[in-house]
């Protein structure tokens, strides 16, 4: 997909020009007349870079771009000055600008400065990840918020311990296959096997011969001799996922390993010493599950000797932010689009959905929006209705995803927003930004809507 540009001056002889040139160049253009249409422009449309003049009628170039670095700081500028302008240049530059030329200017100069302007933005963006990524993450476990910084405490000091069971706790999603792979790749046996196995994949019958090996005819297909899982990842880690699900006659058979640090095939008589840590993980309480018979007390204990709790996704809603940038990144990457982000609208939904599913149900809500998207910024629009209508009214309005039912006879709409403008900011003191989040919209689009819906001739 081609970078949108949005030219923005009153004179039309310099947008024809600009939108006819920067389209032979491979861009897509979009073109306003003032300041105030090149906002709704960018509201509308999130293009990737703005040519912008300074002097226009209804709104100049400099209040335009005041008001984008409040509501879109990282959208790329470039201002277009009259010949001898170098103090609203400057002013321009200060205020964030990126970059910019001067009447007459040739084309030329500036397809140069959009594209330089644009490869600088990329490189920001791609810095700003990065630098993210190192500040607040550990590994390929992505967060900054405090419940995540203790469990990368936790996951430093096992940099440097030899633990030979590990118990890593949480909901279906959290990440508990990366914690273990995190603590195999910076822990004291990184250069050994890092071997994983499903505990809810296997019937029991086979789930000793997996684990422990057998001696060839230890049972009817037994044509040869095989090694275990405990034999192969030897020097290494064993990841037992879902323990929670083993049965209990091979929870005495796993606990006597651990006990005894050794182990015998099935159908052997000869004791193999066991070289091996064991990281379990479970989306069950172990704890219930004891207190319910259904896990052993003893095995329990065996594997809580480093208890690691990773927290629902609803418990560090701080850090939607950093993982959605994480996965717009990969998956460009991955499928070749230009995703740029979300609206700030699009975040407040993504913040605000509880996501039973944890961080795998926002991956996979990212990747179908990433796949569908038609354009660079996912917009509320682009979510699942389940994000977009959360919190619904009765019956008949969430069957249309409205919390509202419409009257038989209909009503104002103007009037409707309107009140419901008024109330929100009644309700938060004139607060716009509190006001902003109980509608589900930005900042800007409040602003936008308060100056639509005010009466004619009120000013202020």
């Amino acid at each position: 997909m081609s970078d949108t540009i949005l030219i923005c001056d009153d004179e039309e002889l310099i947008r024809w020009s600009l939108c006819e040139h920067l389209e032979q160049e491979g861009f897509h253009t979009l073109s306003a007349t003032n300041g105030k249409e090149c906002l709704e422009a960018v509201r509308e449309h999130a293009p990737a870079l703005v040519v912008m003049d300074l002097k226009m009628p209804v709104m100049d170039g400099l209040t335009a771009l005041r008001s984008l670095r409040e509501t879109d700081p990282d959208l790329p500028v470039i201002v277009i000055t009259a010949h001898g302008g170098v103090e609203s240049a400057i002013e321009a530059t200060r205020l964030g600008a990126a970059g910019y030329i001067a009447k007459p200017f040739d084309l030329r100069e500036a397809t140069i400065a959009v594209r330089r302007a644009l490869a600088e933005n990329r490189l920001r963006r791609e810095v700003h990840y990065l630098r993210a990524r190192d500040r607040g993450g550990y590994a390929e476990i992505v967060g900054d918020s405090p419940a995540m910084r203790r469990l990368f405490e936790t996951l430093q000091r096992l940099e440097r311990i030899d633990a030979p069971t590990v118990l890593v706790q949480g909901e279906s999603g959290t990440g508990k296959d990366l914690v273990a792979r995190a603590i195999h790749g910076r822990g004291p046996r990184k250069t050994g096997p890092f071997m994983e196995i499903d505990c809810t994949a296997l019937p029991e019958h086979l789930f000793e011969s997996e684990l422990f090996g057998h001696e060839r005819g230890a049972f009817t297909d037994a044509r040869a001799t095989k090694r275990g899982l405990f034999e192969v990842a030897s020097g290494g880690v064993l990841f037992l996922d879902e323990i929670g699900e083993l049965p209990l006659g091979m929870q005495a058979k796993l606990l006597r390993a651990l006990e005894n640090r050794k182990f015998r095939r099935v159908g052997g008589v000869a004791d193999i010493p066991m070289n091996v840590a064991v990281i379990a993980a479970t989306n069950r309480t172990l704890r219930d599950e004891v207190k319910a018979g259904r896990f052993r007390e003893d095995l329990f204990f065996r594997l809580h000797v480093v208890p690691i709790e990773v927290p629902a996704l609803r418990e560090r809603r701080e850090d939607i932010p950093v993982l959605v940038h994480h996965f717009v990144e990969k998956l460009n990457k991955s499928f070749g689009r230009n995703v740029k982000g979300t609206s700030g609208a699009s975040m407040e939904l993504l913040q605000r959905y509880r996501w039973p599913g944890n961080v795998r149900e926002l991956r996979n809500v990212i990747e179908r929006t990433v796949i569908l998207l038609q354009e660079d910024v996912i917009q509320p629009v682009d979510l699942p209705p389940e994000l977009r209508f959360q919190g619904g009214g009765g019956a008949a309005a969430a069957t249309q995803g409205c919390p509202f039912v419409l009257p038989e006879e209909g009503v104002d709409l103007e009037g409707v927003e309107r009140g419901l403008l008024e109330q929100a900011l009644a309700r938060t003191g004139g607060n716009q930004s509190a006001a902003a989040r109980l509608l589900g919209i930005s900042r800007y689009a409040l602003r936008y809507r308060m100056e639509k819906v005010k009466p004619p001739g009120q000013t202020g």
